[in-house]
């Protein structure tokens, strides 16, 4: 890899996350006004959730430019089962996917298809975004392009524990990605949603273990800084801190609390 492929945007998620824990900044909103703000504080990446915020991929489009403009890279949640999006929004530039729901191999195998190009996967030629935003030529980008992309697959449901050994060690599937909430309300049997409860944290414990074992990464998303300060401790490597929207209340009850003299 060329030393303009190391630095520019789409090249730093990977060796950061080779570097040590990347912090990433979430964003829901669709606006690249927020994403671009996000990305110029002190976060490693900015996650744009195209699952349950509103980022659309016209939002996605104008955000991941605002995110390289701060020198940061961005990364992608897509929603759940829409493979072909992770390879649209890798050509826009992001430089990595979190694949939502990926409950078994064969989920994990066709994440992993559309992220990577051949021989690892089936990602087809277009990246019209990433390209520039590489540095690199097109020949130096296609040799360089699947160690620039980080996919990770999310762990959120009973099957997908049960398929964990199995998923990490698809080809192309560089780690598991936590959804605690999803999984509080799995592990209940729907009864609550508690993304703090002691058997939610067992389990992230588990799944940074076996990553471990596989040799692979262990991410995912924190409520609050203190949570991912946890995480941290767990030995999670790619953690979502809050979203902008637990920001925004935060800075508003902070200022009307000093305002108030409260």
């Amino acid at each position: 890899m060329s030393q303009m492929g190391q630095t520019a945007p789409i090249g730093r998620l990977t060796a950061a996350i080779a570097a040590g824990p990347v912090l990433s900044a979430w964003s829901s909103a669709p606006t690249p006004v927020t994403a671009g703000v996000l990305a110029r504080e002190a976060f490693d990446a900015v996650t744009l959730d195209m699952q349950h915020g509103a980022v659309d991929l016209s939002a996605v489009t104008a955000a991941i430019p605002a995110i390289h403009a701060a020198g940061k890279p961005a990364v992608v949640r897509i929603p759940v089962g829409e493979f072909q999006t992770a390879s649209r929004v890798l050509d826009l530039g992001a430089s990595g996917i979190i694949g939502p729901m990926v409950n078994n191999v064969e989920d994990a195998r066709r994440l992993a298809a559309f992220t990577r190009f051949p021989p690892v996967g089936e990602r087809s030629w277009g990246p019209f975004g990433a390209l520039p935003a590489s540095g690199l030529e097109p020949g130096a980008f296609l040799a360089s392009a699947n160690r620039m992309t980080l996919v990770l697959a999310m762990i959120e449901t009973r099957a997908a524990l049960a398929a964990l050994d199995d998923i990490l060690v698809v080809p192309g599937i560089d780690g598991v990605f936590v959804g605690p909430a999803d999984l509080s309300i799995a592990l209940s049997d729907g009864a609550n949603v508690d993304p703090l409860r002691q058997d939610v944290q067992d389990a992230v414990g588990h799944v940074v273990a076996r990553s471990r074992a596989a040799g692979k990464i262990a991410g995912a998303f924190a409520f609050s800084g203190g949570q991912a300060a946890a995480f941290l401790k767990l030995g999670l490597r790619f953690i979502a801190v809050e979203n902008e929207i637990a920001h925004l209340r935060a800075g508003a009850r902070a200022a009307l609390a000093a305002a108030r003299g409260v």
